[in-house]
């Protein structure tokens, strides 16, 4: 057992932090690239952080990355643990809000996947992409999607940045993927590196 997690580090990122939807009444395509993107983290040597549950594309990308000999961190608060049922395979912290749960993931990951989810999910990128443009932090964002999941949202944010509410820089940070490579790799180009 100890041989599982022997895979290499080739990445410059640490640990990457899913944001993904949590039902399982979806797409079978969603699922398929949740597993796909928890097994390109595990290949890089790449820590899961996500919300702790093993249901849904969340349980998916995490059974993923754990079986692939992945490093996993679940972070659950403590009313969600029935229903969104804790993936016990894996090292868990159980908090007590929702509030400390997503700080609790931002503080832990150098960089953040957006796969598709619901409102959940698009509130927790929301925020941490309000965090960047309050200039809180300068980690990097990919959203993941193999059917233009996610085009809808960039086609807002083309809005918002034509209506002069964010400069059109804002945009260059925001990576839109098809494949766990291709995002990977993106957020890898687009990391920062703070020399204190």
């Amino acid at each position: 057992m100890d041989d599982i997690k022997t895979h290499p580090k080739t990445s410059s990122i640490g640990s990457i932090c899913v944001y993904c939807g949590a039902s399982d009444n979806v797409n079978a395509i969603y699922i398929r690239l949740a597993e796909a993107l928890g097994r390109e983290l595990a290949e890089r040597g790449i820590r899961l952080v996500y919300g702790g549950g093993g249901v849904g594309l969340m349980g998916a990308c995490a059974r993923a990355a754990n079986g692939a000999g992945g490093s996993v961190l679940g972070i659950m608060p403590r009313f969600l643990l029935q229903k969104e049922r804790i993936f016990k395979d894996v090292e868990h912290r159980i908090v007590e809000d929702m509030h400390t749960r997503k700080m609790m993931m931002f503080e832990e990951a150098d960089a953040f996947i957006v796969l598709p989810g619901g409102i959940g999910t698009l509130e927790e990128a929301v925020e941490i992409l309000s965090w960047a443009r309050l200039g809180l932090h300068a980690k990097p964002m990919a959203f993941l999607d193999e059917d233009g999941f996610w085009q809808p949202f960039f086609d807002l944010i083309d809005r918002i940045i034509a209506g002069g509410f964010i400069p059109e820089t804002f945009r260059d940070a925001l990576v839109h993927s098809a494949t766990p490579d291709a995002a990977i790799t993106a957020l890898e180009d687009r990391r920062v590196v703070i020399d204190l």
